[in-house]
C-alpha cells in the first residue's frame, strides 16, 4: 500500500503511472517507498481547443449515438470512474490528475452550431456526460454546458444529460423550455443512500439527499428525469438499491436504470487500493464478488455483459431490479426525444 490512512478530499490516492509513458518521475525514498503522496492537491483548469465536439458512440450498449463532452477529468473524484483511463491520453495520470487537471473546451457551444448547421447533420440526441459529468465545479464558473444547451434550444436538437450535481437546477430554465418540445431528459446519478459511504466514494459529490432534490424540482418543472443506480458495487452499496428507486419514485423520477461496477485499465489499481483503506474489513469480499460477476476478472469490456455482469448474483439483482422497478415505476412510458422540431439554418444571437 502507497500509504495507510485514507486522503480526505479526492477519491484516488495517489497517480498511478501512465501506460503511454516509457518513464516516469518519483521520488524515491530509502525506506523504499517510490511514489511520493501529495495530500494537498490543487485543481487546475487546463483550455483545450479541439476541432470537433460531437463524437460517434460505436459502443451498442450504452444507449446513445453521439456524446459530447465539454470537460475531460472531472473534480467529483468518484473512485470508480471509468472515464478515469482516458486522461491518460493527455498524458495525465488516471489518478490524482484525473480529479485535479481538469481540461475545458472554450470552443464547445461554436463548434456545436457548426455541427448542426452541417448539410450532413441528421438530427439525434446528443448526450451530455458520456464520460465526465458536465455538470463538474469548474461548469459552475465556466457555464460551457449552458452554452451548449442554447445552441440545442435554438436549434431544436434533442439532447439527454446524466449528471450527479444540483448546478443542474441553474439552467432549469432552459431544461423547461427543451422539455416543451420533447427535446431533453435527465438521468440523475445515485448509488446508494448511505452518506458515510458516499463521502469515501464519491468525495466531492452533493448528498443523495441533494440529488433527490434535483429530481424533485426537475420533475415539478415537467421535465423528464429519471435514476440511474450506478454503479452497484457487491458488498458495498447493492443492497440499496431497491431504496433509491423507492425515494426516487416519490420524488417523481419517471425512470430508473442500473449499472454495476467494472475495474478497467488503471481504474483497476485506484479502486484496489482505495477501497483497502477506505473499507479494509470488507475490501476482499468486494473484490471478490466484483471478480465473481465479471468472469473471473475485476475488468471487462464485453458488449452486452460488461453492464450487468453474470452469473448468480447478477442474475438475482437483476430480478430484484426489475421487481423493484415494476413496483415503483409502473406507469413509465418510454418516449423518444422529437427530432422532428430540428431547425437546421437557424441565426443564433448567442452570448459565449
Amino acid at each position: 500500500m502507497l500509504q495507510e490512512n485514507l486522503t480526505k478530499g479526492r477519491g484516488a490516492q495517489y497517480n498511478p503511472e501512465n501506460r503511454f509513458h516509457s518513464n516516469h518521475l518519483a521520488i524515491v525514498h530509502e525506506e523504499g517507498i517510490d511514489t511520493f503522496i501529495d495530500s494537498s492537491v490543487d485543481t487546475q483548469l487546463l483550455p483545450e481547443y479541439p476541432k470537433k465536439l460531437v463524437n460517434k458512440v460505436e459502443s451498442p450498449d450504452v444507449g446513445m449515438l453521439w456524446s459530447v463532452n465539454p470537460y475531460q477529468g472531472c473534480e467529483h473524484g468518484c473512485v470508480y470512474c471509468y472515464a478515469r483511463n482516458t486522461h491518460e491520453y493527455w498524458g495525465y495520470s488516471a489518478g490524482l490528475d484525473f480529479e485535479s487537471k481538469i481540461i475545458y473546451k472554450p470552443n464547445a457551444a461554436k463548434l456545436l452550431e457548426a455541427a448542426f448547421k452541417n448539410p450532413s447533420w441528421e438530427p439525434q440526441a446528443i448526450s451530455l456526460s458520456g464520460n465526465t459529468d458536465c455538470y463538474q465545479p469548474a461548469e459552475r464558473k465556466l457555464k460551457i454546458t449552458r452554452a451548449l444547451l442554447k445552441v440545442c434550444l435554438e436549434y431544436r436538437n434533442p439532447v439527454s444529460i446524466i449528471t450527479k450535481n444540483n448546478l443542474v437546477l441553474r439552467d432549469i430554465d432552459i431544461l423547461e423550455e427543451l422539455a416543451s418540445m420533447n427535446l431533453v431528459s435527465v438521468m440523475v446519478s445515485i448509488n446508494g443512500v448511505n452518506e458515510r459511504i458516499r463521502e469515501k466514494l464519491e468525495p466531492r459529490t452533493v448528498t443523495y439527499k441533494s440529488r433527490l432534490n434535483v429530481v424533485e424540482r426537475l420533475a415539478e418543472r415537467g421535465i423528464p428525469v429519471g435514476v440511474l443506480v450506478a454503479p452497484i458495487i457487491p458488498g458495498l452499496n447493492d443492497h440499496e438499491m431497491p431504496e433509491v428507486l423507492r425515494r426516487a419514485s416519490k420524488a417523481g423520477a419517471n425512470n430508473a436504470g442500473y449499472i454495476v461496477l467494472r475495474l478497467n485499465g488503471k481504474v483497476a489499481e485506484i479502486f484496489k487500493d482505495w477501497v483497502y483503506k477506505a473499507f479494509p474489513d470488507r475490501a476482499n469480499k468486494i473484490l471478490n464478488q466484483v471478480q465473481e460477476i465479471h468472469g473471473g476478472q475485476v475488468n471487462d469490456s464485453r458488449f452486452g455483459t460488461r453492464m450487468k455482469g453474470e452469473g448468480t448474483w447478477s442474475e438475482k439483482l437483476n430480478q430484484l431490479f426489475k421487481i423493484t422497478r415494476k413496483k415503483y415505476f409502473e406507469d413509465f412510458t418510454d418516449i423518444p426525444l422529437n427530432t422532428a422540431a430540428f431547425i437546421r439554418n437557424k441565426q443564433l444571437f448567442i452570448e459565449w
